[in-house]
């Protein structure tokens, strides 16, 4: 799923215009995206949750020369999806919604050969 999708959805559903989907989708992304970069952790319920992780710097080496290099501290972001989404990605998939591509002649559409 793309930006546009979600906008595109937004539109669909909510009756809003593009400029206005467009406008609130970009809004709530930068909103994340500056609570991120300040290092506060971000929680949506039902969804997930994102957390900045702090990295030590640490000395790497160069694998082909055996050079010791510095590496600087820096920061990273992680993910964890909450439990209700978590469930709902692992429930099975309803039987008639994909075609048995173990059966040749179901879910076939083609009609030349190969």
């Amino acid at each position: 799923m793309l930006k546009s999708d979600l906008i595109n959805i937004l539109v669909a559903k909510r009756g809003v215009t593009q400029k206005q989907a467009e406008a609130t989708i970009e809004t709530i992304f930068e909103s994340m995206k500056e609570a991120l970069c300040r290092g506060e952790n971000i929680e949506i319920r039902g969804l997930g949750a994102f957390h900045v992780k702090n990295y030590q710097g640490y000395q790497g080496r160069n694998p082909k020369t055996g050079q010791v290099i510095p590496v600087k501290p820096k920061r990273g972001l992680l993910f964890r999806t909450g439990k209700e989404l978590r469930d709902r990605v692992n429930r099975p998939a309803p039987q008639s919604a994909q075609p048995d591509l173990a059966d040749p002649g179901k879910g076939n559409t083609g009609t030349g050969s190969l």
